[in-house]
């Protein structure tokens, strides 16, 4: 008797007995027959807490995942083992549910800090169900954390000219205008090589989260600020974007960061960041009438749940939209 089969018969047992005993004596048979019917099992080789979040983290590289989500996995899954000493089979739902409880009022942490650990719990423990580590995963009942959704700006029409007309160097034009046109991601930008353009197709293929290849698009407009760029250079540097100073080094995500912070206070707008190029960018498209799976695709988002939080649907055009079909 093992995994489903044994679920299934135990499940046979609770409904046969359903209608003889409560719902504390059905839960407290249940407690049993897992119990005793694990002892039944055959079970693999004990080993340390620490053994098991080696092997998870071993099966996500083979997955694809990134270095910064890896090492996210690893610290939150090592502070719950810092607070829970016990073996990793013992663990219960009610102690997790404490754990999470308890680490909100410590670090004084929101509930989107709090679901994004219980997301990391969760896909290390449903892992070690799915390899027979354990019976079944304490995370099961612990439920996505209800968050309220701030409604995040996008940059206006007005803005990108205002930002546009600021830029004082052909390169700073052209990041903008790539940005606003593509909706990649900054570390996406800033791996760019200057021969993974096609200038005359107006695209380029970036790798995303995982090393997942896409192919983007850029408009007109982009395409002769970049020409204009690439022209006045006087370095050998393969990278698309280069520091302004020699010796003209590839630039750097926290470099594409500053220099677009400051561009946006320049002229008085706050909170400028390359991201908030992205997220215009899946806006405007929606907007316009693009299917989200398309904007999916261009983002390079797995899930399409991703997309829709991007993509921010104008109230406005609610209300037009409104007039043309329903009024």
């Amino acid at each position: 008797m093992k995994g489903t089969n044994m679920e299934e018969k135990i499940a046979g047992v609770l409904n046969e007995m359903a209608e003889f005993l409560s719902i504390a004596q059905l839960k407290k048979l249940q407690e049993v027959m897992i119990r005793r019917f694990a002892e039944n099992e055959p079970r693999k080789k004990d080993i340390e807490n620490g053994e098991y979040v080696k092997l998870f983290l071993d099966a996500k590289k083979i997955e694809g995942c990134s270095n910064r989500t890896i090492k996210y996995y690893r610290v939150t899954i090592e502070h719950l083992f810092k607070s829970i000493k016990i073996p990793v089979r013992k663990i219960t739902t009610d102690e997790i549910r404490s754990y999470l409880v308890d680490y909100q009022k410590i670090n004084n942490c929101g509930k989107a800090t709090i679901d994004n650990i219980r997301r990391n719990l969760s896909s290390f423990f449903s892992w070690l169900e799915e390899e027979d580590y354990i019976l079944k995963s304490p995370m099961r009942r612990i439920h996505k954390v209800k968050t309220k959704k701030a409604v995040k700006e996008v940059i206006s029409d007005e803005a990108i000219e205002r930002i546009r007309d600021h830029c004082k160097t052909p390169r700073d034009l052209a990041i903008v205008d790539f940005l606003y046109s593509t909706g990649i991601r900054v570390g996406e930008l800033v791996n760019l090589n200057i021969a993974d353009l096609n200038m005359e197709q107006r695209e380029c293929v970036v790798y995303g989260k995982g090393d997942k290849e896409r192919k983007v698009y850029f408009d007109a407009k982009a395409k002769i600020h970049i020409q204009n760029y690439l022209e006045s250079r006087t370095d050998d540097n393969p990278a698309l974007f280069v520091t302004l100073d020699a010796p003209h080094d590839r630039l750097q995500i926290r470099g594409v960061e500053q220099r677009i912070r400051r561009l946006g206070l320049d002229v008085g707008l706050a909170k400028i960041h390359p991201h908030k190029f992205r997220r215009t960018m899946a806006t405007r498209a929606i907007d316009k009438g693009m299917a989200i799976e398309q904007v999916q695709k261009l983002l390079g988002h797995s899930q399409i749940d991703t997309t829709m939080e991007y993509a921010i649907v104008n109230q406005t055009n609610v209300k037009l939209s409104h007039q043309k079909y329903i009024a």
